[in-house]
């Protein structure tokens, strides 16, 4: 998640007043906290649904979802056309069911100890639990999902469910292969991350009733800012702080993922430096992040790492011209500039 989902940018000074960015994290959730009050009521019921054995789990997963991104993104698109109702609530519900569950898994095959502040359920429990219990809440989001009416719902859920776990399978395959995480990294992350962000936003538009076009601009958009906000993500692994980040940074290079920065210094680096490179993430130890961070900063990759993220902001941006002045429209907008801040803010870390 953004590291304001989990800590708004209250800075390092600890003077939060004087820190807060203009496009602050609250001024854009603000208008839809009502909504997202409402997704969090849904989510502790689901929890309790879970069989007794299993709702400590679920209470700890569902109780420990951060500000809720991908619910912000239901309840913005579905306002760039009028009032959310309750079937956006249970499609944000839907949503980030299926999102923790990428996140239990995720946390399992990185070895990671802290999500959001708070311990994994892998490491709280252990692998075997946690494995089980992402199962357990991919099940209960498409039993959620084919509680609607139509079959659209649950099978766009299906779909995007495939989708991100085949991305996940796709960069396992590639773990440090410098050559072939180059070619497809994009695609993956698209598939990894940008999905349910798409996702979000075509049920939204889909259950307010959306023209196709409408819905072909909110998916574009929702595909845009989810994949810059995975290079986001990726340079906060390399860049940033836990304290920052409320997750175990440096689980992508110990697991030999090959994030953009690291891609673009191999790409940019000398025969013998790739080598070295290489030979880092291979045979990775605690003490190489010092060999990693001086080639990152010899190769000056941080600055088109920030650009590449201002490319996929604006083409999100551009995404939503055709769309009709709204709410809506505007926090999403807002939600654009407020990744950019939080990147330009890397710089100064």
């Amino acid at each position: 998640m953004l590291a304001a989902e989990t800590k708004l940018s209250d800075a390092k000074s600890g003077h939060a007043s004087e820190t807060v960015p203009a496009c602050s994290w609250k001024k854009i959730v603000e208008p839809v906290e009502p909504f997202l009050q409402a997704v969090t009521q849904q989510l502790v019921r689901q929890a309790r649904d879970f069989d007794p054995q299993v709702v400590s789990y679920a209470e700890h997963a569902l109780n420990n979802s951060g500000k809720h991104l991908r619910p912000t993104l239901v309840s913005l698109a579905a306002a760039c056309f009028g009032k959310p109702n309750e079937a956006h609530v249970k499609a944000a519900v839907i949503i980030e069911m299926v999102h923790l569950a990428t996140l239990v898994h995720d946390d399992v095959m990185d070895e990671a100890d802290i999500r959001r502040g708070s311990p994994t359920v892998a490491a709280k429990w252990g692998n075997e639990i946690a494995v089980l219990f992402g199962d357990c809440l991919f099940a209960q989001a498409l039993k959620l999902a084919a509680s609607f009416p139509t079959t659209e719902v649950c099978r766009a859920v299906s779909a995007a469910t495939n989708t991100v776990c085949t991305g996940e399978i796709i960069q396992t395959q590639q773990r440090r292969n410098f050559i072939a995480s180059r070619r497809d990294y994009f695609r993956v992350i698209e598939m990894k991350t940008g999905e349910l962000f798409t996702l979000a936003c075509d049920l939204a538009a889909f259950l307010s009733s959306a023209t196709e076009a409408q819905r072909t601009a909110l998916k574009e958009f929702g595909t845009a800012f989810g994949t810059a906000y995975q290079v986001y993500d990726d340079c906060v692994d390399l860049f940033g702080t836990e304290a920052e980040a409320g997750k175990s940074l440096g689980t992508d290079l110990a697991k030999g993922k090959l994030t953009w920065p690291l891609l673009l210094a191999w790409e940019r680096a000398n025969a013998a430096d790739r080598t070295s490179l290489e030979s880092a993430i291979k045979n990775w130890q605690p003490e190489n992040l010092s060999l990693v961070n001086a080639l990152l900063a010899k190769y000056e990759v941080f600055e088109p790492s920030v650009q590449e993220i201002e490319k996929f902001l604006e083409q999100a941006r551009s995404a939503l011209c055709g769309l009709p002045v709204s709410a809506g429209r505007t926090g999403l907008l807002q939600l654009t500039d407020f990744l950019a801040q939080q990147t330009a803010a890397l710089a100064v870390q």
